[in-house]
């Protein structure tokens, strides 16, 4: 049968099974929007701003594993997508990003309105397409939407022309193509699955691949075989149960001393989809020098590329841990016994928590079961990560790659459209103020989103940075604005409370938690409170555990 360009797309959607799209209407997508309503089956969530609709796609993608799909106009509304597509990127997120673009008569003109979205996301997406051709469009949707999510996951851009969204073509509705996982070569398994069994201090580090391919079982049943501790990225957590008697906490810059003490007694660290960032490998010429090192990674590209490494094995992580797994005998370690014992230790020593510590300790005891929480970036980010203890995957967002500022309430917003659970966002009023327009978004669609706004009127993290190694010169990071937080949530239809002090943290959590619909605590914390440990760039893990030790 023969439909107009915009029909096929939405017809290809509805066969990728995507329900729910976020985006921004205008000039070159107004026949895209025409076929979506004139469908009907496809619900559209418009946002406040094109960056608050590709973050809303975003938070979809990670908490259910499915691709999230974002559309906007041609200029700007495109443009404006560029840093929710690189958040994406750098988090291996699976996102179709669809834009519209001026007529082929009009292109390369300067026309109004145009811009090379194609050229600008080119090094920001997985592959990108200009559709100029009506007759492509079919197949370029539903190859986008099989890169998106097969192999290392990423957002995909698809710009299409205008006149090719009214002109017509033949549609053949076909079965989306499901993506498989390339065979890991047994070799290498073999060969790594030998160095681990030869380890007498074995360290499991877990990072967001694995949470990528659904191997958060895989995970446990690998590291009980080893009976080896677990150490977990910033994006990882989740893959592992922060409960559990092996898990260790969070690696590198913000993370535990437990954790960096393991990182220089083991023998062998099996990093489990997990690229070696710069927050975690602080000084990638000195780490894990004289270990045995391990990478299970679906991407070629980070295998040894930030640290050297002993084995690398490439291919997806539940497959190889899936095959790897019985081909390692199962060991009781002491060294697994000296780590929970160095967690016992640094939790005794631990200091009485800071009132924002103790919010983030109190919201994971009260909040409602099956919670998910949503960070922005900053100290916030950063406490949550220490002091709210993540049990499953795909129950915690953050991006950790970008470090986007103003990713949270988009991100939050996409997560409990997509779940309809609820959603703990935590915040800082430097990130809040970057996205708040989407707090009518969350009033719009009735979302059960509690804002921890975490409020000590600075930039906080940036403040820490100035204080710790600039003099304490404060410069523009003490912001001071006198914006009334609770009547600004009360005047978007929300509802708007308030922590003050200790006496106020249960009592008002228990009510914002009580009501399924978005409420904003305004948590009035002190502008000292800081992220410790914090570990400089360029550091060792040895100089800085001596630093602790000293301390």
């Amino acid at each position: 049968m023969k439909l107009m360009g915009a029909e096929i797309l939405v017809e290809c959607l509805k066969e990728q099974g995507v329900s729910t799209v976020f985006g921004y209407p205008g000039g070159t997508v107004l026949d895209i929007y025409d076929a979506l309503y004139r469908d009907g089956t496809i619900e559209h969530v418009i946002t406040s701003h094109e960056q608050g609709a590709a973050h809303a796609a975003d938070g979809w993608a990670r908490v259910t594993g499915k691709t999230g799909v974002v559309i906007a106009t041609s200029g700007p509304g495109a443009t404006n997508l560029v840093t929710g597509i690189a958040t994406a990127y750098m988090d291996s997120v699976p996102v179709v990003a669809i834009t519209g673009n001026v007529g082929a008569n009009f292109l390369g003109r300067d026309s109004f309105q145009e811009i090379d979205i194609f050229g600008i996301t080119l090094p920001i997406t997985k592959h990108n397409y200009i559709v100029k051709d009506v007759n492509e469009l079919a197949g370029v949707i539903r190859e986008a939407f099989c890169i998106a999510n097969s192999g290392r996951k990423g957002p995909v851009l698809i710009d299409i022309l205008k006149n090719v969204q009214s002109e017509k073509a033949d549609y053949e509705p076909q079965k989306p193509v499901l993506p498989r996982a390339k065979a890991v070569p047994p070799r290498a398994l073999e060969d790594a699955a030998k160095a681990i069994a030869q380890a007498e201090c074995p360290l499991v580090m877990v990072g967001g691949g694995a949470i990528a391919s659904g191997a958060s079982k895989e995970v446990r049943a690998f590291a009980e075989r080893l009976d080896a501790p677990v150490v977990s990225t910033l994006m990882g957590l989740g893959a592992f149960p922060a409960s559990h008697p092996l898990f260790m906490g969070m690696m590198g810059m913000h993370g535990t001393a437990t954790a960096a003490k393991l990182c220089l007694e083991s023998d062998c660290i099996v990093a489990i989809g997990t690229r070696f960032s710069d927050r975690v490998a602080l000084n990638r010429d000195k780490f894990a020098v004289g270990k045995t090192v391990v990478q299970i990674d679906i991407d070629n590209a980070e295998l040894d590329k930030n640290v050297s490494v002993t084995h690398a094995v490439l291919g997806d992580v539940k497959e190889a841990l899936t095959t790897l797994i019985p081909m390692l005998p199962e060991k009781k370690r002491a060294f697994s016994e000296t780590a929970k014992a160095y967690r016992a230790q640094e939790l005794a020593s631990q200091k009485p928590p800071e009132l924002g510590h103790r919010i983030l300790i109190e919201a994971a005891k009260l909040a409602p079961k099956d919670t998910i929480v949503v960070t922005d970036v900053g100290q916030h980010q950063m406490w949550t990560a220490q002091y709210y203890p993540v049990e499953k995957p795909r129950t915690f967002c953050t991006s950790g790659g970008l470090g986007t500022m103003g990713y949270g309430l988009g991100a939050a917003i996409g997560a409990a459209k997509a779940t309809g659970k609820h959603v703990i966002l935590v915040t800082g009023d430097g990130c809040f103020n970057m996205n708040l327009n989407e707090l009518s978004t969350a009033v719009t669609q009735d979302l059960p989103i509690t804002i921890l706004l975490m409020n000590n009127h600075a930039l906080g993290m940036v403040r820490q940075w100035q204080k710790l190694f600039y003099g304490r010169r404060f410069s523009q990071t003490d912001v001071r604005k006198k914006t009334d937080y609770v009547k600004f949530a009360e005047s978007f239809g929300a509802h708007g409370m308030r922590i003050e002090k200790e006496e106020d943290v249960d009592r008002v959590l228990k009510a914002a938690f009580a009501l399924p619909a978005p409420v904003v605590v305004d948590c009035c914390i002190g502008s000292d409170e800081n992220v410790l440990p914090m570990i400089k760039p360029g550091q060792t893990y040895d100089t800085i555990m001596t630093e602790w030790e000293e301390k």
